[in-house]
């Protein structure tokens, strides 16, 4: 991205009223953010596109010496921007709704990784969820998935820290900018991290620590993973939040069960009450869940499967997934740059003509 673009973009960012929704369907129609502030600044913006309120607050906008200050902290440090418009923007962080349009990154690994798992928790964790934390990580080394959290107290910490024990590269999602690390006791784990995973933020280095921005930075966390962990929590907390937004991505969630007098199993057993998550009691049961076991050689197609009358969408899948053997619905959309809503009726209709099978962890492939 040239810095002119990125100029803009993190102005559009920093526009009062506008959220990244709204931010994301400007961009659609504009094409870039120069030219969302140019249509304001020229009243070429219809009211029914954002409303009136929005308007006024892109051409009210001033806050430029603000930016300029950003753009060169951004520069001075060596920090990656990744916007909605590159390649590697997270696949799956683009099929959440509102989803960052850029994000900061410090790091050394593939954002759009396969295999990365989502682990959460209180920051309060016990003996036993040190312990279930610890054991799962032992199992899902050999699978080399890139773990994800937000470099916090308790679970989070954990994660991270048997992660690198075990080699496995890691990424904290901060609720702040690059310039601090909070909890700074977390500093040294967050330098490895840099070597072996990455830091990622939304958030300026001029921004404050305030707990909002911890909640925000949730949705990350939930929207870059194809599944989400949650290891212990109360009745109330972040991780709970966590996983109520990886529900709403319609990623996987599961929950580790404890005894109902522990209050720190009681947010995890509520969300298997609830069918809000799958009940997991070890790393097993994730990786059979999502299918990350070895796949066997698929014998070719049945001969059937040729006198079978599909759409050209659904030609499109079948021959897609023909090809990759096994996808998710996440990664049939993006590389087949369909809808999601519309690959996930597609997919419908291709199930009820027996074409393909949907197995666990939202996975597809050719019957």
């Amino acid at each position: 991205m040239d810095t002119e673009a990125l100029y803009y973009l993190l102005a559009l960012q920093k526009v009062k009223n506008i959220g990244d929704i709204s931010a994301k369907k400007l961009l659609r129609h504009f094409g870039s953010a120069s030219a969302i502030f140019e249509a304001a600044n020229k009243n070429d913006i219809e009211v029914q596109d954002v409303g009136t309120v929005m308007i006024e607050s892109l051409k009210k906008f001033n806050d430029w010496q603000r930016v300029s200050d950003e753009l060169k902290y951004i520069e001075q440090n060596n920090i990656k921007v990744v916007s909605i418009f590159d390649k590697d923007y997270p696949y799956r962080l683009q099929h959440a709704p509102d989803g960052p349009i850029l994000f900061f990154y410090q790091g050394n690994v593939d954002l759009n990784t396969s295999k990365m798992l989502s682990i959460v928790g209180t920051r309060n964790i016990t003996s036993y969820g040190k312990r279930v934390v610890a054991e799962f990580m032992e199992v899902l080394a050999p699978y080399k998935p890139i773990i994800v959290s937000g470099l916090a107290y308790g679970v989070d910490i954990e994660a991270h820290l048997n992660a690198l024990k075990h080699d496995l590269p890691t990424i904290g999602v901060l609720g702040h900018g690059f310039q601090r690390i909070y909890p700074n006791i977390h500093q040294k784990i967050a330098r490895q991290m840099r070597d072996n995973g990455g830091l990622i933020s939304e958030f300026w280095h001029t921004d404050p620590v305030d707990r909002n921005n911890f909640l925000k930075r949730n949705r990350i966390v939930a929207g870059m993973s194809e599944a989400t962990l949650v290891v212990e929590s109360g009745e109330k907390g972040g991780a709970l939040v966590t996983a109520e937004i990886a529900n709403s991505y319609n990623r996987d969630v599961f929950a580790v069960p404890g005894r109902t007098s522990d209050t720190f199993s009681k947010g995890c057993n509520n969300l298997i009450k609830r069918n809000k998550a799958a009940l997991v009691t070890s790393a097993q049961d994730i990786i059979d869940m999502l299918q990350w076991s070895e796949e066997k050689v698929k014998p070719a197609s049945p001969q059937l499967n040729l006198f079978i009358d599909l759409t050209d969408d659904e030609q499109l899948i079948f021959d897609l997934l023909q090809a990759e053997t096994k996808l998710s619905l996440d990664e049939i959309a993006i590389k087949l740059q369909m809808p999601i809503s519309k690959t996930a009726q597609v997919l419908l209709q291709m199930e009820l003509k027996n074409v393909i099978a949907s197995l666990p962890g939202k996975m597809y492939e050719i019957l």
